[in-house]
């Protein structure tokens, strides 16, 4: 018999620290710190030392809380060099999830930021190591020389991202360094990254998409990456036309601030070469106005369970399949699966699985929901998905999100994408509700441009010719801001609460 060997993980800062030392690796916005190859790969080996003296070996887990920082970054090539885990915590998470997160992952060390001393305290974890002064003084303890090098497998976990948790608790889907790889092979190739790229990042760090979309890419291929503290309109455009960012990633309420932003007509953003946007459906009438600048934007889409890329647009179908998410990227396999389990056809809506290196292997220690999640190494995404007869995907909306009016499935994202057509309409989220006559009716909750002058009737009005009637919200609402999570998603379960 034919012995299968696992296939190695390299180490790709020590490799760009011997091949380019003074190549810049990463910039820290926040802290006006760029860090070559050579001083990333040191810190790292220093921090891995440290873990090291604290009991972190293979399989141990390091949770970080912090807001974006490249110091992240560290502690996750720090991880790699011990075989260990990088476990993110999300910052904008409440003390008991927290606590509930790290008492799942059970983490040996944990290193945070000073704005969450209050929160840490009442964390469980043997070590604890602030950042600032007191990380700096830790690494300076530490000989470099005494780091391993990466001794890990593609099959081996680097990180365990903890879903955003929207129903019960969350489930820590697992990412192998295979996972990273195939992620940056997948984009790195869509979007056309190389050496010379230069990612800027606005995602939240202790989300996939601020990891994967694109920093870990182009430190891969020994490019670098911006990585703003949070986002703030006029200091993502400040980046965007310095003539420095060639990549740029974002989810779709990004490219609406953008837009809104005083600074946005007179800035030249020539120098960008690409433009994608993920995280939840990008309005096309959003898209048709970043087309009249001359900027396309492909819309892709992923999980943090996929690493999260699964589709991304060709540049020249952006605008003519608008409202796709692409086909799927080279490594990775998908179906569109009916209710009886057999694939869809051409335009028949049923759920999307996703099979390939770049889907995980499981959730930490969630036996029963990894049984409910995977048939034959199918991931069961959640996502009902439509194919066209040009292979081009859509995704249609949430399973969860679906409603039934008088009999008929009712996608809110579909609804969705008519009404931010109106010019009154700044952001708009659907949602179903009860009826005593149809079970369920649509209720459009508005953020307006103009609270003064909106009004709800003329928005119906305006749906009359482009939806069939059971589609059409029958009753809109207005808020001041819609509840997102950190992937830009619509916290739709907090929309149903507040309706009540």
């Amino acid at each position: 018999m034919t012995e299968v060997r696992a296939v190695p993980s390299y180490d790709w800062t020590a490799y760009h620290a011997d091949l380019s030392p003074n190549r810049v690796a990463l910039i820290d916005d926040g802290r006006d710190l760029r860090l070559t190859y050579a001083q990333l790969e040191d810190r790292v080996r220093r921090l891995a030392v440290w873990l090291a003296g604290r009991g972190v070996e293979t399989g141990g887990r390091v949770a970080f809380l912090a807001g974006n920082t490249t110091d992240i970054f560290e502690a996750l090539f720090a991880c790699a060099k011990l075989g260990a885990i990088l476990v993110p915590l999300n910052w904008r998470l409440a003390a008991p999830e927290l606590a509930f997160i790290v008492d799942d992952c059970t983490p040996q060390v944990l290193i945070y930021e000073a704005d969450y001393r209050e929160v840490v305290d009442g964390l469980a974890a043997p070590h604890k190591l602030e950042l600032g002064e007191p990380y700096e003084a830790a690494k300076a303890s530490a000989d470099p020389a005494l780091a391993p090098a990466v001794g890990a497998t593609h099959d081996d976990p680097w990180a365990i991202m903890y879903t955003s948790g929207t129903t019960g608790h969350p489930k820590g889907a697992i990412e192998t360094h295979g996972m990273f790889f195939w992620n940056a092979i997948n984009i790195g190739s869509a979007v056309g990254l190389t050496a010379e790229s230069v990612n800027l990042n606005v995602l939240p760090t202790f989300h996939t998409g601020g990891l994967n979309l694109y920093t870990t890419p182009c430190l891969r291929l020994g490019g670098k990456s911006i990585n703003l503290r949070e986002f703030v309109p006029a200091r993502v455009l400040h980046w965007l036309t310095s003539g420095e960012v060639t990549h740029f990633f974002a989810v779709p309420a990004v490219y609406q601030f953008l837009a809104e932003d005083p600074g946005w007509t007179d800035a030249d953003l020539t120098p960008v070469q690409s433009w994608a946007c993920g995280g939840s459906a990008m309005p096309v009438a959003l898209l048709e106005r970043y087309a009249e600048r001359g900027i396309v934007i492909r819309q892709g889409m992923g999980l943090t369970e996929t690493s999260p890329t699964l589709f991304l647009t060709d540049e020249a179908h952006a605008l003519s399949k608008a409202g796709s998410v692409g086909k799927p990227v080279l490594h990775t396999e998908i179906r569109v699966v009916a209710e009886d389990g057999s694939d869809a056809g051409v335009d028949v809506i049923g759920e999307l699985w996703a099979r390939g290196p770049n889907v995980t292997p499981g959730y930490w220690d969630r036996p029963e929901a990894n049984e409910s999640s995977f048939t034959d190494g199918w991931l069961h995404t959640g996502d009902a998905a439509r194919v066209d007869e040009d292979g081009y995907v859509y995704i249609v909306d949430r399973w969860k999100d679906m409603f039934i009016s008088g009999g008929e499935n009712v996608y809110p994202a579909e609804v969705e994408q008519v009404l931010f057509r109106h010019p009154a309409v700044l952001d708009v989220a659907v949602i179903g509700v009860p009826d005593e006559r149809w079970d369920e009716v649509g209720l459009a909750v508005v953020v307006p441009r103009d609270t003064a002058t909106f009004s709800g009737d003329e928005l119906l009005e305006f749906c009359a010719d482009k939806l069939a009637k059971y589609k059409i919200p029958k009753s809109v609402r207005t808020i001041d801001e819609l509840p997102r999570n950190a992937a830009g998603k619509v916290l739709k379960r907090e929309l149903r609460e507040w309706a009540v």
